[in-house]
């Protein structure tokens, strides 16, 4: 930034501070406040106006942590306030204690009917009232205590994320309630100083124009008397005119803004204080549209809608009219603002399909972009997902906190891994908060990259977390930045509108294959595990309820459980916003995910039992239901038959050592619990690398440079303690299976390691069950790998990705911890290894020298971590992981990750597929239509990266065959090659999606 001459900007700054601050408000006037205190959890207006309201004083201490308190305020307009009603305001400071928007005490006012006014925040401390002199008005403010969770930004430990541990002393101070005479002339002549000063600090120096903003800010303080403000404040402006309406350059850099809030759907406040924070935005967003008929305001998450819509249906009512006006914009298309690393292939489609489908009935709109500005790194699956929804572009802003690498582009092709390309845009502002100050626009002309080639960007403005979205003084900058000399162009717009004109402008585009990795936020694949394995649980059994409700439905017309299912999945898909599933949220936020995937497995076992029972027939002898789309233990899949294991397991020991077999793998578990050899049957390959040992669980210091459940920094290699001795070793030999039983102890915990070999089962399974009672450590399990490799695949969603393992160069060394879905598998040209696993997403793979020359992999995954913000007891207690090594290909490992996350579940009759794919693809879904129409829905896809021709054959009459988008809808596309009774062929590219729609006789 270059330096603004001091003499003027000292003198202007004091003229602000002392003259122009003080004189915005002509007059004000006391009003009357009462107030009643919610006992427990807040309540709707309806029951708060009937309550008893008592006296309350300004300077009085209100607020216990997460508690409410209303207030009641009337009062009467002075009479001898001869304004017009547009100056008649009142303006509260329920007690904030700091001025970001989001963190603290927030307030949404209500008129005597219980209409919605406005929202209070400490950047947009005023209501409208529209009264004139002599008017009498009574309100009701409903003022949250959310304390500061955040400190001040110093993100330290604190009992402040539960209720139940909170302190219980008041935490804010009632500053005023008053009625103020706002004098809009100051007022604009504060925004016309602010806007010019912003200028004139970023234009080059020397430069005549810089000289002549600086001159005309100076002739300001001489023009206004600062003895008679609102009497010369015109004259102030009028020193200001000529700066201002000196128009931009025609090669400006445009800039689209968006009206824009982000509000996470939960992160240092739980859930229910969400609806609540969205109430008060969008209540201060109609009321800037108002104020503004050319402010346009986007919003994402259908969530969020769905909420105003049950809680508040006035407001929401008022919503609908800016939608169909097109100025309340819906965009993004997800239910939440998700993760897109940590959730399942399906579940992130049903982001889109519930989004999309929400936007489409309640207001006929199709959004086709994606709007993701937080989220902590975007899989390489999206691309695909997003096309198929109907998505043609992207947005995203994340990136700009990358800890290493400068991303490369603003505006450019995003390609997925099954090469489908959508438009991106990365906006250069490096910001989705911006106030459209002078720094952000001139940073975002300097920041953007394909200069020559592209002159666009978008900005999107607007406090977010509660603090109110939006602001007049946002709009006041638009206004004054439309064209301005030094400036670029600010225009007000919709994210569709941008995307057409930028998309237009860049013919030429830079393409970026691959995920976009985010080179922060890593522990995020990590913390919280019990809440991510809440979710892959949920996850696999709505894969079950809807395949076998599917099932009883078309074989026996029973009836299908919509309402159970939309419920379970809506619920599941919020928590899998990018501060919830992640494990950045408060404890409050993870207390509640636990009760409601508890519900959510009520649910949905109830769904599968009643299916199954549906289906059954009186079997003589015992049965599973295979709900993956693969063979296990014998059953078919997506059938009910018997188990074939086959085969049996030998136990041998020697010299300390035991040997389990049978036939397929045969693993030695050393006298400390460890694997010092793992060899394949079939290609008589020794997985275990010389001198090293398999099952190794390693503890490390964790102790971020800056966010504790956020991050995991590389430093952490440099502190490790191997868990090498064993305090018991036990066999456990069963027909079926042999397990050796390793317990450890370190530190405040304990460890219990089951290392199995089950007849028929070409893996070793190892189930660790963890008593976790450390702080700031992190637990990794690790198998070295006698394989040289260069890379590794992980799985993703609806596919898997192949990332270097090398240190080539700096993007290779950031990629230090990364995120797989139920697998990861390196291999060299003649032997592969898997490791799978039923609930773990964070991994890393390392090269290492090799006894005897060449190189390993060393695979681990990241069990548990313990950070200390901003829940203090993230991850204490029991954990249990279940981890399968698997000699053999890509395919070896798809298996073992279906087989440890859809266990085979007893039923009671033996039943036929009701649908099932040949070799060369994988059923994700078989569902019923989202329209009610009792069709089914069977969405596939390849899963090796190959091209393959396909055989689907279905079990039930069919009608029609129709491909479809991933919202149902008729879609054009290659995938069915022709048809015959019960018979689809399919021709698929690699990782392609395709969802079918086989209408029901």
């Amino acid at each position: 930034m270059n330096s603004s001459p001091d003499p003027i900007k000292t003198r202007l700054d004091r003229f602000v501070r002392e003259r122009l601050l003080s004189a915005v408000e002509h007059a004000s006037a006391d009003v009357t406040v009462e107030a009643w205190d919610v006992p427990g959890e807040p309540v709707p207006f309806s029951e708060a106006v009937r309550q008893r309201f008592e006296p309350f004083a300004v300077g009085r201490s209100w607020g216990r942590p997460w508690g409410t308190t209303w207030f009641r305020v009337t009062g009467t307009v002075p009479a001898d306030w001869s304004v017009g009603t547009d100056g008649i305001e009142l303006v509260i400071d329920p007690g904030f204690i700091h001025d970001w928007a989001g963190f603290q005490v927030e307030a949404l006012v209500y008129d005597r009917e219980g209409r919605i006014l406005k929202g209070i925040e400490p950047r947009n401390d005023y209501v409208r009232l529209g009264l004139a002199p002599g008017e009498s008005f009574e309100v009701f403010v409903e003022a949250a205590a959310n304390p500061d969770v955040i400190g001040e930004m110093t993100f330290a430990p604190t009992a402040l994320g539960r209720r139940e541990t909170a302190p219980r002393e008041h935490l804010y101070t009632l500053r005023r309630v008053a009625l103020v005479h706002r004098d809009p002339e100051v007022w604009e002549l504060m925004q016309d100083i602010w806007t010019l000063e912003g200028l004139a600090e970023q234009l080059p120096d020397p430069s005549p124009r810089r000289a002549a903003v600086w001159g005309a800010l100076d002739a300001v303080v001489d023009a206004v008397d600062p003895a008679d403000v609102h009497g010369t404040a015109s004259d102030g402006r009028a020193a200001l005119a000529a700066v201002l309406s000196s128009p931009a350059a025609a090669s400006a850099h445009r800039i689209f803004a968006v009206g824009h809030a982000h509000i996470d759907s939960a992160w240092l406040w739980p859930v229910r204080e969400t609806v609540r924070k969205c109430a008060r935005t969008f209540s201060n967003v109609l009321d800037l549209m108002d104020q503004h008929p050319d402010f346009i305001f986007a919003c994402s998450s259908a969530q969020q809608y769905a909420w105003v819509k049950e809680f508040y249906p006035e407001l929401y009512e008022r919503i609908k009219v800016r939608v169909a006006e097109g100025r309340f914009v819906p965009v993004g298309g997800m239910w939440v603002e998700s993760d897109t690393n940590l959730p399942g292939a399906e579940a992130l489609a049903r982001q889109f399909v519930e989004g999309k489908r929400f936007f489409l009935e309640e207001f006929g709109i199709d959004t086709t972009e994606v709007w993701l500005p937080d989220s902590f790194g975007y899989t390489a699956a999206l691309p695909q997902i997003a096309a198929a929804a109907g998505a043609g572009y992207f947005l995203t802003q994340k990136l700009s906190w990358n800890e290493v690498n400068a991303f490369p582009h603003h505006s450019f092709e995003w390609e997925g891994i099954d090469g489908t390309r959508i438009f991106t845009h990365f906006p250069p502002v490096d910001t989705y908060n911006s106030m459209l100050s002078g720094a952000e626009l001139a940073h975002t002309e300097r920041n953007l990259a394909g200069k020559g080639r592209a002159n666009t960007s978008l900005v999107p403005f607007g406090y977010g977390d509660g603090g109110g979205g939006p602001t007049r003084e946002m709009m006041a900058a638009v206004e004054r930045t439309r064209s301005l000399e030094g400036s670029p162009t600010v225009r007000v717009t919709t994210p569709a509108v941008f995307f057409e004109e930028a998309s237009a402008e860049l013919q030429s585009r830079p393409v970026w294959v691959g995920e976009l990795y985010l080179e922060s936020h890593r522990g995020t694949y990590s913390a919280q595990a019990r809440t991510k394995r809440g979710n892959r649980r949920s996850e696999s059994l709505l894969h079950e309820a809807e395949l076998w409700a599917t099932t009883a439905s078309v074989r026996l017309g029973a009836p299908y459980p919509t309402e159970v299912l939309r419920k379970a999945w809506r619920t599941v898909l919020l928590q899998q916003f990018h501060d919830i599933l992640p494990g950045s949220s408060i404890g409050w936020v993870y207390d509640q995910a636990e009760v409601e995937y508890a519900q959510i497995k009520e649910a949905l076992e109830g769904v599968i039992g009643e299916a199954l029972s549906a289906l059954a027939e009186g079997a003589q002898e015992p049965l599973f239901a295979n709900s993956a789309p693969v063979t296990i233990d014998g059953v078919p899949p997506f059938a009910i038959g018997t188990r074939d294991v086959g085969g049996d397991v030998h136990v041998s020991e020697a010299d300390g050592s035991i040997t389990l077999s049978n036939g397929l793998v045969s693993v030695v578990v050393d006298a400390d619990g460890l694997l010092v050899s793992l060899v394949d049957a079939a290609s008589r390959r020794e997985a275990i690398a010389p001198g090293a040992r398999g099952g190794l669980l390693q503890v490390f210091r964790d102790t971020p440079r800056k966010f504790d459940a956020w991050d995991v920094d590389i430093e952490y290699r440099r502190s490790v303690v191997d868990l090498v001795t064993a305090d018991s070793l036990e066999i456990e030999h069963g027909d079926e299976s042999a397990t050796v039983r390793v317990t450890r102890s370190f530190g405040a915990s304990t460890v219990e390691q089951c290392i199995t070999v089950t007849a028929g089962i070409a893996a070793v399974d190892l189930e660790t069950n963890v008593d976790w009672h450390e702080q700031q450590k992190m637990l990794k399990l690790g198998v070295p790998v006698d394989v040289h490799t260069t890379t590794a695949r992980s799985e993703i969603q609806f596919g898997h990705i192949e990332r270097p393992i090398h240190t080539n160069t700096s993007w290779d060394v950031a990629r230090f911890e990364t995120a797989a879905q139920r697998w990861v598998h390196v291999g060299d040209a003649e032997f592969g290894f898997g490791v799978a696993n039923d609930a773990i997403y964070g991994h890393d793979v390392t090269r290492h020298e090799r006894t005897g020359g060449g190189t390993f992999a060393l695979v681990r995954q990241t069990l548990v971590r313990a950070p200390l913000f901003p829940d203090p007891v993230a991850d204490q207690g029991h954990h249990s992981f279940r981890t399968s090594f698997v000699p053999g290909g890509v395919s070896a490992a798809i298996e073992a990750g279906y087989r440890l996350n859809l266990p085979l579940r007893e039923a009671a009759a033996a039943v036929a597929p009701l649908v099932v794919a040949g070799d060369g693809a994988l059923i994700e879904t078989v569902k019923s239509a989202e329209d009610g129409s009792g069709d089914v829905i069977v969405r596939l896809y390849e899963p090796l990266g190959v091209r393959a021709r396909v055989d689907l054959t279905v079990g039930f009459a069919v009608r029609a065959i129709e491909q479809t988008d991933l919202i149902e809808r008729p879609a054009e596309g290659h995938a069915i090659v022709r048809t015959e009774e019960g018979t689809v062929e399919l021709q698929l590219s690699p990782f392609e999606i395709v969802t079918l729609r086989f209408v029901t006789v």
